[in-house]
């Protein structure tokens, strides 16, 4: 077995520290550079409006909450493993953003957040994080159905045969969880997962399910109070069918998280559209919803990258 000396090993992982916040830096500046839809002439005119200050503290606090609730939720579920610092949980979370930037669906941050911990825990480390992520995916997709539910009664978006067709399906999967959990695929069931579920407290799922609620109310209403800074006034109900309908149909696709504002934004593009709002409004906004919730604490989980010591040890 070859042994690599700890001098070299550190050169290594520093190497792999620079590439990985290199990359982070050049995916950004290549995807706001490649961006050529977007009106800055008109948003600088909405930026330097009178009070307008107020309304862009108001969605850099939204960014701040929207990310702290996410903190929060990692700190309450890594409780199962042992009690970590609000310091501590920010640290994990940002820095494995950063590593998942590359990866699709935000894959490299279950990686991310296992190299904070001892090799022995690196399942229940990606399976808490598969919770964390879970519980915010569930709210995305029945906020989602019913606001696309909503939006279809006013703009036929979907036949009624499709909608049928939907309700069908979802009755059939609820029928054969009931009748296929039992079944065992590789050493895995469902079973077997509502079991391993099982064994997280009642309390701590509690929590995890209000906060992930919370999250996910403060980014649509800053995604919807963006639209009302850019003059689009349509009925609040409405446009948050439209929101939710936007998240719900966009992670349902695989993507990048450099790659995430595109795929929002060409989802919001058709259901903007049919309110009247022009093509270059929810393009904008998706962009910077992205700088605003992805971009910044990747350059805040860079430093947290930079400096990382990893405690994955046989």
């Amino acid at each position: 077995m070859i042994t690599i000396p700890n001098k070299t090993k550190q050169f290594l992982v520093l190497i792999a520290k620079l590439l990985v916040v290199g990359g982070a830096f050049y995916f950004i500046y290549s995807r706001l550079a490649a961006t050529d839809t977007l009106n800055w002439k008109e948003f600088k005119e909405i930026v330097f409006k009178k009070n307008a200050i107020w309304s862009i503290l108001f969605v850099l606090f939204l960014s701040f909450l929207n990310r702290f609730l996410e903190i929060l939720k990692w700190q309450n579920l890594v409780q199962v493993i042992k009690p970590i610092t609000i310091g501590e949980a920010t640290k994990q979370v940002l820095g494995s953003l950063t590593l998942g930037l590359f990866t699709p669906n935000g894959i490299g941050e279950y990686a991310g957040k296992a190299l904070f911990f001892e090799k022995v825990k690196t399942k229940k480390v990606i399976f808490l994080n598969l919770v964390c992520n879970g519980v915010q995916l569930v709210l995305t997709i029945v906020l989602g159905v019913v606001g696309l539910l909503y939006f279809n009664t006013k703009f036929e978006v979907i036949s009624d045969k499709i909608v049928l067709v939907l309700f069908g399906s979802s009755i059939m999967v609820v029928i054969g969880f009931f009748f296929l959990k039992r079944i065992v695929i590789k050493g895995f069931s469902l079973e077997k997962l509502v079991q391993k579920l099982n064994e997280i407290p009642k309390s701590v799922h509690q929590r995890n399910t209000i906060l992930g609620f919370l999250r996910y109310v403060t980014f649509s209403h800053q995604y919807y109070f963006l639209f009302f800074l850019f003059g689009v006034h349509s009925s609040y109900g409405i446009m948050m069918a439209a929101i939710t309908s936007v998240y719900f149909l966009a992670s349902s696709l695989p993507s990048f998280q450099f790659l995430d504002f595109a795929v929002k934004g060409g989802v919001a593009v058709f259901f903007f559209s049919l309110l009247g709002v022009k093509d270059w409004i929810p393009v904008f906004i998706s962009t910077l919803m992205w700088f605003l919730n992805t971009v910044i604490p990747v350059f805040l989980g860079s430093y947290y990258v930079l400096n990382f010591k990893s405690q994955w040890k046989s």
